[in-house]
């Protein structure tokens, strides 16, 4: 289970602090941090909202993009033994090994609920 909440296009991961009894959360994927808390869902939900709402406004007025920015590279570790079969498979397929791992990860965007079944058993 992913514990996160929704708010227009923006997720943000949801935590618990017992010492303080409030749940709070944090915004991903954009340029800045936001944080928000609250002590029942619906607070929680309420700080979210005013938070996103906050942040647009911000960004609005400063006349900058909120979202954060993907280059699109990233590099992944991989054992050398799961690397190997990557690229004997791609050669299979008549595919770049770039391709090829783009080829996964959009499956597995696309089908997180099966993906995330597998990596639980």
């Amino acid at each position: 289970m992913i514990d996160n909440l929704k708010y227009k296009d923006y997720i943000a991961s949801i935590h618990y602090n017992s010492d303080d009894e409030v749940f709070f959360g944090k915004v991903i994927g954009i340029n800045d941090l936001i944080t928000f808390e609250g002590s029942s869902v619906n607070e929680l939900k309420s700080g979210l909202s005013e938070a996103i709402e906050d942040y647009l406004d911000t960004c609005r007025e400063l006349g900058k993009s909120p979202d954060k920015t993907y280059k699109g590279v990233f590099n992944v570790r991989v054992p050398s033994s799961l690397h190997k079969q990557v690229a004997m498979s791609a050669s299979q397929y008549k595919m770049t090994l770039n391709d090829f791992v783009k080829t996964a990860l959009s499956y597995a965007v696309n089908h997180k609920s099966d993906v995330v079944a597998d990596l639980t058993k």
